[in-house]
């Protein structure tokens, strides 16, 4: 038996009602259980999950995540979508809700990067189909980690703004794993 993937998160914020409005109205989330001043469940809308995201309220007084800055921790979460004309409509969304902190082109993701109300910060990204990924993709990913700037309009050039991504879409493996 192994592990198939991953099926919820689970996030400590500071308010759970403003946590709740941000994964709703930005993230499209439908909220499954919601206790007021206490926790939130939700489902992501493409999701078979029970749920997809737990929230439990700690309070105002938290103090912000060190993680990745002073300590060890968990860095971000990553969401998918089906199709980089989603991509593109979740930019100006998350723009719009001033949550947006940068955007990458891993080759074979493209991906923007946005914080939540309490700045924890978490991805969206667009899997590249794999009959659609050249060998010299794969190379390129596998030998160079450098995040590279995030041209929507040209990958949607490339791709097709509604090709359908890697949801359900097996991901190639990378070649030989890279030297430690």
């Amino acid at each position: 038996m192994s592990i198939t993937r991953l099926n919820h998160a689970v996030l400590y914020v500071r308010d759970v009602a403003r946590s709740r409005d941000f994964y709703e109205n930005v993230l499209g989330f439908r909220t499954l259980i919601f206790l007021p001043g206490q926790a939130a469940f939700f489902q992501a809308s493409g999701s078979t999950n029970d749920h997809d995201l737990g929230l439990f309220q700690i309070g105002s007084g938290a103090a912000p995540s060190p993680a990745g800055r002073t300590s060890v921790g968990l860095y971000h979460l990553a969401w998918e979508v089906d199709t980089l004309a989603e991509l593109d409509r979740l930019r100006t969304v998350l723009l719009e809700a001033g949550a947006l902190v940068g955007a990458s082109d891993h080759v074979l993701t493209k991906s923007l990067y946005a914080q939540d109300p309490d700045g924890l910060e978490f991805e969206v990204c667009w899997v590249v189909p794999a009959a659609l990924i050249t060998e010299a993709d794969r190379e390129r990913a596998a030998s160079d980690l450098r995040p590279r700037p995030l041209d929507l309009e040209a990958e949607a050039a490339r791709y097709g703004a509604e090709t359908k991504g890697g949801i359900g879409v097996s991901i190639p493996a990378f070649p030989a794993a890279v030297a430690e």
